[in-house]
């Protein structure tokens, strides 16, 4: 089985939208919160600036996954030095193929290569089910922030209270 992961690109769009979709519908059966939606000209700058990513499987889109290298309205004074992972979303025909596993060797690649020294991600404070599944893919559970200021983040980070994780490259 060939794994890679690739920038997205433009025609990438509509697929993107799609997996958020499946996501939203999947953490509506599986928990209490879930995303409300995004914005395409998010998307769209994402995937202009090159962190928007999918992820092949013998060359099909099995997840998608976009990055960041600031974060300061969640990570507060920790926000330097990191590549901040977000909204990953793996197609239900691709569970349980560890995708965070695979994303965390490329985070770290990238990392070691860019001069990052954290690999970071978020995550809602009480979804007790990630915090144990990332935890258990390596990262290390750091602390809990709840949001005060949530301009430029998307709708679902009002009023929540996050789980931080990070590994130290």
């Amino acid at each position: 089985m060939q794994i890679e992961v690739l920038n997205s690109q433009p025609t990438d769009i509509d697929i993107i939208f799609d997996f958020y979709d499946m996501a939203i519908a999947h953490q509506k059966k599986v928990f209490n919160k879930h995303w409300q939606g995004f914005s395409r000209e998010l998307v769209q700058t994402e995937i202009a600036e090159n962190r928007q990513y999918k992820i092949l499987v013998g060359g099909e889109i099995a997840c998608v996954f976009a990055v960041t290298f600031n974060d300061k309205l969640i990570w507060g004074e920790r926000d330097h030095n990191a590549i901040y992972i977000h909204r990953i979303v793996t197609h239900p025909n691709f569970r349980g193929y560890a995708f965070v596993k695979e994303i965390i060797k490329w985070a770290t690649q990238y990392s070691l290569g860019n001069g990052l020294k954290y690999i970071r991600m978020d995550t809602w404070a009480d979804n007790e089910k990630l915090l144990e599944y990332y935890t258990g893919c390596g990262f290390e559970y750091v602390g809990v922030v709840t949001m005060q200021k949530t301009d430029g983040l998307p709708k679902h980070y009002e009023g929540i209270s996050l789980s931080l994780f990070e590994i130290v490259v």
